[in-house]
């Protein structure tokens, strides 16, 4: 079948190679990595992405030295017992023709001495904005130690039957972006000052790459197109470094990126970013440079993928939480099936799972890092088949529902609302997640290709669910509204919080299922510091609230973001609105037109008058009354909020798990 994608399908050349289309998967964490090493689970992970149809593969970043060790799933590149499990992943993406590459790495300042404790190493003693410890000033006898360290890299990467060599430190504001900035490099020797000598570890690291593997591998360089700030690397500046790059004739690609740790939202944006929102910038170098260029930032859809191609913005599309969300992107493109692509929807639950550490993850794909033990494309089918209800039709259902009659059940999802969604429906009628509806666009495509009867507006009961052999309960849950904080765990289920069943006092999950609120004076108090505080937040100002007190016992509003890394880009978007931040407070009193607060630590009181809605935050409750009853006479199952309130990837992983195994 020819492809509709006639530049995303080209073959190019990649120095001595031929990359067989124009997609690239880009270095990202995994924390696969035990001992400082790859293992099973890694090499699936990538030989999944190679079955997918990606050309190119680079491997996540790897130290270079044990000075840049920010956790300990960190593959060692400079350690001998890397070359083996180079050849066994070499071994098995060169089955599919895709090009594997290594990404030997160092953070500089970016990163501190927790795990490894070591000194911080940069250019100059300049403590990172993240981080926030003093690095150890490099001697140049330190300066020869990364040298050195890149070297054995690159021999390692030769013996271990690698295509070649992707020259990491220079993007992102590491090491070698340290030493190219005059904003974090104040040396006064040969190694700062003029751009020469802020380009000499650089360009002597790019030599002895080349010398360590001949002419024949594969070496590139990732670099920035913009660091992102006004005393960082421009544009401009980043065109005159490719430039410089390739003059040196050792260099066969150019990988461009974006951002540093002063704003990591440029590096891995989180929903809403315009989708190709690196491309301008990278374009600049695509047009000073002769050797190809791989752009990134946001590249989910091939269409968007075959229009910046064709403009010349870049050679390569770079593709890394694409193919998290769904490793056959690539395959699906030149196969003409784009609409099955699992989309990305910018969650950054990717991140979550990173920051958590816990292997790499996604919100709508249960089967990263488990490549070896789930296989999507190939689902066993029952010897058996039953009839089976499905109660419930938000992402966990219908999932079950999917993966049940893929393998052969008769499937009856039942959902008492219109449509399908559940929660997820509420939530993306906030500006800032209206993408995520791509989880139930995706889950509704792949339902209507199977053979599946969806009850709509339906009330599953006893008498309706009788008759069928096995049951599935996805029915969600729905917001506490006694009041208390967790900070008084003897009074939940015992009593109510003063004036909390006042008429005006909603739960958040009514927030969204209620038109009838007034919203000129609101409150909003969130216990939980996660993610529904914030969009909350911002539907009640989408609604017209003139006025929003966001109340917390925390000491800052909706902490769990910190793990997406969008805690400061959500929060500076809340801020220009019209919201009163009450931190280390918690509601003791709801009054007809106030409420009252104190604070955790000194016990002042406060209170805000000339309220005329209060919401409550304060967790979930399992909507599990039918499962109990029908347990006791029919084989029964229970996933997601309705075991206990979580995630939208918990109930579509359980789903996919309870459905396999019936």
């Amino acid at each position: 079948m020819d492809s509709k994608f006639k530049k995303l399908s080209q073959p190019i050349k990649l120095g001595k190679k031929i990359a067989k289309n124009r997609t690239w998967m880009t270095a990202h964490a995994t924390l696969l990595v035990k001992d400082h090493l790859f293992n099973e689970s890694h090499i699936n992970y990538y030989a999944k992405r190679a079955q997918g149809g990606v050309a190119v593969i680079t491997m996540e970043a790897m130290a270079v030295h044990p000075t840049t060790q920010p956790y300990e799933g960190k593959a060692f590149s400079f350690d001998k017992r890397i070359v083996s499990e180079y050849r066994k992943i070499s071994n098995a993406v060169h089955k599919y023709d895709t090009l594997i590459l290594s990404q030997p790495w160092h953070r500089g300042r970016q990163t501190n001495s927790i795990t490894n404790g070591l000194p911080v190493w940069a250019p100059s003693p300049i403590p990172c904005s993240v981080y926030r410890e003093m690095p150890h000033e490099m001697t140049e006898e330190d300066i020869d130690e990364i040298i050195e360290g890149y070297r054995l890299s690159a021999i390692f990467s030769k013996e271990g039957g690698l295509d070649g060599i992707e020259i990491h430190g220079a993007s992102h504001g590491y090491l070698l972006n340290q030493f190219l900035s005059p904003a974090t490099n104040h040396r006064k020797d040969r190694y700062g000052g003029n751009f020469e000598n802020r380009f000499r570890l650089l360009k002597k690291i790019i030599e002895v790459t080349r010398a360590s593997v001949g002419k024949d591998m594969i070496v590139g360089l990732r670099i920035n197109s913009d660091d992102g700030h006004n005393s960082g690397l421009r544009p401009n500046d980043w065109a005159h470094i490719a430039k410089t790059v390739e003059k040196t004739g050792y260099v066969d690609y150019l990988s461009v990126s974006h951002g540093t740790y002063l704003n990591r939202m440029l590096i891995y944006p989180t929903s809403p970013i315009k989708h190709g929102y690196q491309l301008n910038a990278t374009e600049l170098i695509t047009k000073e440079v002769s050797i190809p260029t791989v752009g990134v930032g946001r590249i989910t859809h091939p269409e968007d993928a075959e229009k910046w191609l064709n403009e010349g913005k870049c050679d390569f599309v770079g593709l890394a939480r694409a193919l998290i969300a769904d490793p056959m992107w690539v395959n699906k493109a030149l196969t003409n099936e784009s609409k099955k692509i699992r989309p990305c929807v910018g969650a950054n639950w990717c991140m979550t799972k990173i920051y958590s550490q816990s292997h790499l993850g996604c919100i709508h794909n249960p089967f990263v890092g488990k490549e070896g033990i789930y296989n999507e494309e190939n689902l066993e089918k029952i010897s058996f088949p039953k009839n089976i209800a499905v109660v419930g039709g938000g992402p966990g259902g219908m999932r079950a529902a999917w993966t049940l009659s893929r393998r052969g059940h008769k499937v009856t999802l039942f959902e008492k609302n219109n449509k399908l969604g559940g929660q997820v429906n509420l939530w993306t009628t906030v500006n800032s997640r209206k993408e995520q509806i791509g989880i139930i666009n995706w889950l509704k495509d792949r339902i209507d290709e199977e053979m599946i009867n969806i009850c709509l507006k339906t009330e599953a009961y006893e008498e309706n669910l009788k008759n069928f052999d096995k049951i599935v309960f996805a029915t969600g849950s729905y917001g506490i509204k006694h009041g208390w904080s967790m900070l008084h765990p003897e009074k939940w289920g015992s009593s109510k919080l003063p004036g909390s069943n006042l008429p005006h006092v909603i739960s958040y999950s009514e927030l969204f299922e209620t038109g009838k609120i007034n919203f000129d004076n609101v409150v909003l108090v969130d216990t939980m510091g996660s993610r529904q505080g914030a969009v909350c937040a911002e539907y009640l100002i989408q609604k017209g609230a003139k006025t929003v007190h966001f109340i917390t016992q925390l000491s800052h509003p909706y902490s769990s973001l910190s793990s997406s890394r969008d805690w400061g880009k959500v929060h500076k978007m809340l801020k220009e609105k019209n919201i009163i931040y009450y931190v280390d407070n918690e509601l003791i009193k709801i009054g007809l037109n106030y409420v009252t607060l104190k604070d955790i630590y000194n016990n002042k009181i406060t209170n805000i008058d000339n309220i005329q809605t209060v919401v409550l935050i304060l967790g979930s409750i399992s909507n599990n009354h039918l499962y109990n009853i029908m347990k006791k006479n029919i084989e029964s199952y229970i996933i997601g909020d309705a075991v206990a309130g979580r995630r939208v990837n918990d109930a579509i992983m359980e789903g996919e798990i309870i459905a396999r195994n019936i």
